[in-house]
């Protein structure tokens, strides 16, 4: 039986190094698993009101595993849910969710110092046409 889970990776749609990423896992999740919406987005919004998460902060990412099965528990935020996007990606990428094994309070603070500096390194994101037009329909906002 095909796994009918449908993964979804919510980032900050104004932030350069997040669209970066996202565009990192479009070109190398060849089985077109990992799906994506921005925070602000109204589908970011919505499930961050329903997990009682923060509507506001942008300054972390949420991985949900599966989209239509929302459990209060079954999200990732920051290096857990970038690990977990990885291991859904499955191939070569899966590796770098045995990072998990270090613990989250070792590398979520690294996560936090990059994520205060990104904009000043990075940029804001400005909306532009996807390199793979196909890619769109994995998006379920932009």
């Amino acid at each position: 039986m095909p796994d009918s889970r449908i993964p979804v990776l919510l980032y900050d749609g104004e932030c350069g190094l997040c669209n970066a990423v996202v565009r990192f896992i479009l070109r190398h999740d060849r089985e077109g698993k990992v799906h994506f919406a921005p925070l602000q987005s109204v589908p970011g919004q919505e499930y961050l009101r329903a997990m009682g998460l923060p509507e506001d902060d942008f300054d972390s990412l949420v991985f949900v595993p599966d989209w239509g099965r929302k459990d209060k528990d079954g999200y990732r935020l920051r290096t857990s849910g970038a690990l977990a996007a990885f291991a859904s990606m499955g191939g070569p990428w899966a590796v770098f969710s045995r990072l998990s094994a270090v613990p989250t309070w070792i590398r979520d603070p690294v996560y936090k110092l990059i994520s205060k500096t990104r904009y000043a390194v990075f940029g804001e994101y400005e909306l532009r046409p996807l390199e793979n037009p196909d890619w769109e329909k994995r998006f379920l906002a932009r």
